[in-house]
């Protein structure tokens, strides 16, 4: 087995982590691919270390061990999807709150004897497929390089925001041939069940239990308060375009908070159910409604 280490970069107190890590590894007879940041963080060893870019880890591992946060794993998650591998993320929490990362650190090594014993469970996560439409040239760090064919992958929401001088975006809906309604609002978002409990919660959308199919749509500060999330089925298709009283350069679109760009008014963006699942071990001591619990604070004063 080959584990490929990613750590969020600047990572307080992770270096006695990563040791352990890698004495474990060795025990174990694993072979570590260690992302470049994450081994500036780890003592000169007597054996070269293997040391790969981010963008080449997932096509040469069998797991990806991430520590960090959310937006560390959302990051590996995207070149995950890129190299178009079926490969597990263990997401490990060193921040304060963590919807993906929930296994915490004093659970990595269980976790990762589960892992190697054949013991571990998974949960299948469903990602979102975005295709930008062709009306003249997009660039941003999204839209660069974007083939249509794969499509820009989320795993938790597609966001559709307003520029720095816009006062509202607004933007048409439709799931499939019918039209839905033209959004007035400061953005809206399109969201996995994944996703539900990122930006879509604090935008006041639903909660969705991640092993349903499903695209949730909700409106950021609508401009109508009868404006209101919809919930559709992961096999329908949603596309959203800027209406044509909208400069180009006042809409913004942003994948998964880890990158974005600018989308021009006769730009459609298509948005589909992925056609591969990301794979997260679970904490099986855990289940999704202790994780709401713990991370919502429920019934805390």
């Amino acid at each position: 087995m080959r584990i490929g280490i990613v750590a969020k970069p600047r990572l307080a107190d992770v270096g006695e982590t990563l040791v352990a890590i890698e004495a474990w590894m060795a025990r174990h007879g694993v072979d570590a691919v260690w992302s470049p940041e994450t081994a500036e963080g780890l003592p000169p060893a007597t054996e070269p270390r293997v040391v790969v870019d981010r963008d080449r880890l997932p096509g040469m591992v069998d797991l990806m061990l991430v520590l960090g946060g959310d937006g560390t794993l959302l990051a590996m998650a995207d070149r995950i999807a890129a190299a178009d591998r079926d490969i597990p993320i263990l997401g490990v929490n060193f921040g304060s709150l963590g919807f993906l990362t929930e296994i915490t650190r004093p659970e990595l090594f269980a976790s990762l004897d589960a892992v190697v014993d054949g013991r571990a469970s998974h949960d299948e996560r469903m990602m979102l497929r975005a295709t930008v439409g062709t009306g003249g040239p997009v660039t941003g760090t999204a839209a660069e390089g974007h083939d249509p064919a794969r499509g820009l992958i989320a795993l938790n929401d597609i966001v559709f925001t307003r520029g720095a001088l816009s006062r509202m975006v607004e933007l048409s809906v439709w799931v499939g041939e019918q039209f839905v309604t033209t959004v007035r609002a400061d953005g809206l978002i399109v969201a996995s069940p994944t996703g539900s409990t990122a930006y879509n919660l604090s935008a006041g959308g639903p909660i969705v239990h991640p092993s349903l199919d499903a695209i949730l749509i909700t409106p950021i500060a609508p401009h109508t308060l009868s404006n209101r999330p919809v919930v559709i089925p992961a096999e329908r298709e949603v596309r959203v375009v800027p209406t044509a009283a909208v400069a180009g350069d006042e809409v913004y679109v942003t994948v998964d908070g880890q990158s974005g760009f600018p989308l021009p008014a006769d730009h459609p963006v298509t948005i589909t159910r992925a056609a591969r699942p990301l794979r997260l071990v679970r904490a099986s001591a855990r289940s999704y409604f202790e994780v709401l619990r713990q991370k919502l604070k429920w019934n805390e004063r």
